[in-house]
């Protein structure tokens, strides 16, 4: 508990006829409290006058005998025989007196303490002075300098930060998709010149690129729209003329050159040249969100009664769905409804999730190609799950529109309007009614790995579904491939070969 008293003018006559050059024990306020009560003049201040001290049942009265380093020892033994309690009264001015209830704590903590003890407030443990010897004087002045001292402590008052736990696992558990975020991206490398392969073109050709795949998108019918186009960084050694076609970064004049490269560079200690390549990371989303679909999985379905196909993008879609079997799995989950509907407003089912997995295309390498999934794979998949009887998690995008409504579930209302470019879908695909004629050329690269020349083959995908096996034909432009799988020895390239695919409709 902490007070104010004020005694008559007869004992502070008293109390103020030592010579004002004697050193007394005085007050230094270490910290304030949270409110910064000490400056009301309720609390003890800096430059107040210790008069007595309480330490238990122990009573000690100014002067004090050796000053604080005496104070110090008295505080260091009843703190190691657990006596915390203290009670100090002190004298401010020539007739106003203040009392403080406190404990006594070290100052610092384990190997930082240094040996001396800190008063620290009962009501308020982050209010904490010490003691200090000045000269009655000395006292007095900072007691007059009170404005300028808060005027001071004003100025230099910094706000502290710190570390707070956080319950991540039941946080985690809020996300519509486990463990999976709703922020959706895709990232555009620079791509190289046409004229050296070892430069790149600049950042603006690069958002123009993020730009032109963005508007395509939606033109195409993917219901997506922009919310974010960022840059960022990565970090690559480079050499040769790679190394030497790029802009320097030796000194403050070259920044000025950096505004609008892709690829710049700077030597380390060691004196390897290191590349900083600056990509461009465009991010969407659906227009209406993320619709769940499961598609449940019973003992004598023969075909789920659906098939996908990638855009030129790299976004797969639902191209054609069973018609006239109410009994398919398409069917009873929702799925067709959901597609005619699609359908209706000229838009594309597109799949977002399978099983809570992304299958979103995610990156531009510097050759063009766009790295996405492919749809071969996503079939085989999918059938597994049909001769395993476990059921599909699907995820699709969906549009601004006044409700959507699936045949096992209620109506969810959509508010909002974005605008699309008026287009139409193309024809489903009649895999379904008439199967493609089987084709079994190879596509044959040379010895070295790469294929000579811009050939075009064809080639043919045999997928085995139920007591149906479906040819799907293909095209591999050799020369595509060549440039999708060379190693070109550039910045990051070697971190994003792939090879091209393409494929029409696969049923499931």
């Amino acid at each position: 508990m902490i007070t104010d008293t004020t005694t008559s003018s007869s004992s502070s006559s008293s109390l103020s006829s030592p010579s004002r050059t004697t050193t007394v024990l005085a007050i230094e306020c270490v910290r304030g409290t949270a409110k910064a009560d000490e400056w009301s003049g309720g609390l003890l201040q800096t430059g107040d006058i210790v008069e007595e001290i309480r330490i238990g049942d122990q009573l000690l009265r100014g002067p004090f005998k050796s000053g604080r380093s005496g104070v110090q020892k008295l505080l260091h033994s009843a703190y190691k025989n657990q006596i915390t309690s203290i009670v100090v009264r002190v004298r401010r001015g020539r007739d106003e007196t203040a009392e403080l209830n406190a404990c006594v704590v070290p100052e610092g903590s384990g190997r930082k303490s240094s040996g001396s003890y800190l008063l620290r407030a009962i009501d308020d443990p982050n209010y904490a002075v010490r003691f200090f010897d000045r000269t009655e004087a000395e006292c007095f002045e900072l007691q007059a300098s009170r404005s300028s001292r808060i005027h001071h402590a004003l100025i230099t008052a910094q706000l502290q930060d710190g570390y707070v736990a956080y319950p991540w696992e039941r946080k985690m558990a809020l996300l519509s998709v486990p463990n999976s975020s709703s922020f959706l991206s895709i990232l555009f490398l620079p791509k190289a010149s046409e004229r050296m392969s070892t430069c790149y073109n600049d950042v603006e050709d690069t958002l123009a690129r993020s730009n032109a795949w963005l508007n395509a998108s939606q033109a195409s019918g993917v219901p997506i729209v922009f919310k974010n186009v960022q840059t960022e960084s990565l970090l690559t050694k480079i050499s040769g003329e790679t190394a030497s076609s790029t802009v320097s970064t030796s000194s403050l004049n070259d920044l000025s050159n950096l505004a609008n490269a892709s690829l710049y560079g700077f030597e380390d200690y060691h004196g390897v040249d290191i590349g900083v390549v600056r990509t461009v990371r465009l991010w969407y989303s659906p227009s209406g969100g993320e619709q769940r679909v499961e598609v449940g999985i019973r003992e004598g379905d023969t075909k789920l009664g659906f098939a996908f196909c990638r855009s030129e993008e790299g976004f797969i879609y639902i191209s054609s769905v069973v018609e006239g079997d109410d009994d398919a799995p398409s069917a009873r989950s929702g799925l067709c409804d959901l597609y005619r509907d699609a359908v209706k407003a000229s838009k594309l089912l597109v799949v977002s999730r399978i099983n809570n997995q992304k299958v979103l295309p995610w990156i531009v390498a510097a050759t063009g190609g766009i790295r996405c999934f492919d749809t071969v794979s996503l079939s085989q998949k999918l059938s597994l799950h049909r001769h395993a009887k476990v059921s599909i998690i699907l995820h699709v995008f969906m549009w601004e529109r006044e409700s959507v409504s699936l045949r096992h579930g209620s109506p969810r209302r959509r508010s909002g309007h974005v605008r699309s470019p008026q287009f139409q879908l193309p024809p489903p695909s009649n895999d379904n009614v008439q199967q493609p004629p089987e084709h079994h050329e190879e596509a044959v690269a040379s010895s070295n790995g790469t294929a000579s020349g811009a050939i075009v083959r064809d080639a043919s995908v045999r997928l085995n579904d139920g007591n149906m096996v479906r040819d799907a034909s293909f095209r591999l432009s050799d020369g595509l491939i060549n440039d999708l799988t060379q190693d070109s020895g550039s910045a990051g390239e070697s971190s994003f070969r792939f090879h091209f695919f393409t494929l029409p409709d696969s049923w499931v």
